[in-house]
């Protein structure tokens, strides 16, 4: 009716999925990304997690750990499940996917690389450090999901930009693979790896530091922008 609305200012948008049953994640899924570590282009898709504790909303403030002195960016095509579904074949995997958004695999380096046995959770999931949003553009709605620019910038300065055309195992391959192992529901998010530009393998490396502002934003489904505090 247009008689409900209120000024986007006076609102505060949360993550379009707040409370999941599982945030999945993918390593290596970028052969731009791939070719800025030195590392082999993956055979199977790299799976890790992180908690859902870690979800934040798309313009909240990303919390900087006194834990880690290496505080990096990943922006990342997240797909949300809509559908459950275990053993999905690939040509069926969009079936049971909802929607898109976007996402910043925010990590600690550190602790990802060499601490905790150098396995990667506690450095993916410390609180706020998957920032979520702005909504979710369901998937008739986008136009070819594996043919979008994804862009990340820290204070203004363009640091990833890439295409989804460059994913190694596009968002079937994601889904089918996954649900041989774990049952897929609705709700559930799952990130896809994230481009080329992130900051540990630039050289120098280059760390978030508090007062930092990073802006994540992936073509047809919009822009999230988030403090670090």
């Amino acid at each position: 009716s247009g008689q409900h609305r209120v000024p986007r200012a006076t609102a505060q948008l949360l993550a379009p999925v707040g409370d999941p049953e599982k945030v999945i994640c993918v390593g290596l899924n970028y052969h731009d990304h791939c070719q800025e570590q030195g590392a082999k282009v993956p055979k199977e898709p790299l799976i890790f997690s992180k908690f859902p504790s870690a979800i934040t909303g798309p313009f909240d403030d990303i919390v900087h750990p006194q834990d880690t002195s290496e505080l990096d960016w990943e922006v990342e095509l997240a797909a949300v499940i809509g559908k459950r579904g275990r053993h999905i074949e690939e040509a069926a995997a969009l079936e049971h996917v909802l929607g898109f958004t976007v996402a910043n695999d925010v990590s600690a380096r550190d602790w990802q690389m060499r601490r905790n046995g150098r396995q990667w959770l506690l450095g993916k999931t410390f609180d706020t450090f998957c920032p979520l949003g702005p909504a979710i553009v369901t998937r008739e709605a986008v136009t070819d999901v594996h043919n979008l620019w994804i862009r990340c910038s820290v204070n203004g300065q363009r640091m990833q930009d890439s295409s989804t055309r460059h994913l190694i195992f596009g968002v079937p391959a994601l889904v089918a693979w996954v649900s041989r192992f774990v049952t897929l529901v609705p709700g559930d998010v799952l990130l896809t790896g994230t481009p080329a530009g992130v900051g540990v393998f630039r050289k120098p490396p280059v760390f978030l530091k508090r007062g930092d502002e990073v802006q994540c934003e992936i073509e047809e489904l919009g822009t999230i922008c988030n403090r670090v505090v």
